[in-house]
């Protein structure tokens, strides 16, 4: 009996860290009970290909400039700003998002699967990088020990891919900061102001994946304006513009209360 209570002492104290586990692993439990999934080929046909300027798919190349210009305000911003023991962790992030603008550009240029590598290698650090920082500042600091495992796993997950044409594990990486990123922040009380603009970067790049989708459809429905995945990297720059915002303007909430 006393060993029943313990146990249930124990889950009421820990039960926001069994739901974060439970996500971690049951997701990637499910995920690798799925069959191997091949690249798609036809992915690679986007439907806005016209060139400009003797640039090849013009859309989708120049609009990779906007991750490299938050990229970069963002590392300005983390040599600027006391982010305390989590900057590497938001430096490695933005690192990211400024070589997402490179490595993207290089592969909507020739896109093909040889390219994609460095496209999607980049686009998994800096999931970790966020991923880490947000878990280190809402959970616990102890969280900066794991920035590069994990930025290993996700350049493991994209090699994993290109190696064995098997997405499973690529598709986890990216997955698990978007399932795991709105939980923690409603079960964890927040240190920081200004906390709405992380769910507005959410928000953001939940669009920006929808666009993906709708590249065709959208290229049509504006009579070639613009392409669903033009728009998708403009809608997840945007998102990572909110998070940069979210790191300039706050400040921590303690300083809010009276003295």
């Amino acid at each position: 009996m006393e060993n029943e209570t313990d146990t249930n002492s124990w889950i009421k104290t820990n039960w926001k860290y069994i739901v974060i586990g439970l996500i971690i692993f049951g997701s990637l439990a499910v995920i690798l009970l799925q069959k191997p999934l091949a690249q798609n080929q036809f992915y690679h046909a986007f439907a806005d290909s016209r060139p400009f300027l003797s640039v090849p798919n013009f859309g989708d190349v120049a609009s990779n400039l906007a991750f490299l210009i938050v990229g970069v305000a963002g590392l300005w911003l983390c040599m600027r700003k006391d982010l305390g023991s989590l900057r590497n962790a938001w430096v490695v992030m933005f690192a990211g998002i400024a070589l997402v603008g490179i490595a993207s550009t290089y592969y909507h240029w020739t896109p093909n699967d040889r390219t994609l590598v460095w496209d999607r290698m980049t686009l998994t650090v800096g999931f970790m990088g966020l991923f880490v920082a947000l878990l280190g500042e809402y959970i616990t600091e102890r969280f900066r020990f794991l920035l590069v495992p994990a930025v290993i796993l996700g350049v493991f997950s994209v090699l994993y891919w290109s190696w064995f044409d098997d997405l499973r594990l690529y598709i986890w990486v990216q997955m698990v900061p978007l399932l795991i990123v709105p939980f923690v922040m409603l079960l964890f009380p927040a240190k920081f102001s200004h906390q709405w603009l992380i769910f507005v970067g959410a928000l953001l790049y939940g669009s920006a994946k929808l666009t993906e989708l709708g590249d065709k459809v959208i290229f049509a429905t504006t009579q070639g304006i613009v392409s669903g995945h033009t728009l998708k990297h403009l809608l997840a720059a945007a998102g990572c513009w909110a998070i940069f915002l979210a790191l300039k303007k706050r400040h921590p909430i303690l300083n809010l209360l009276p003295n």
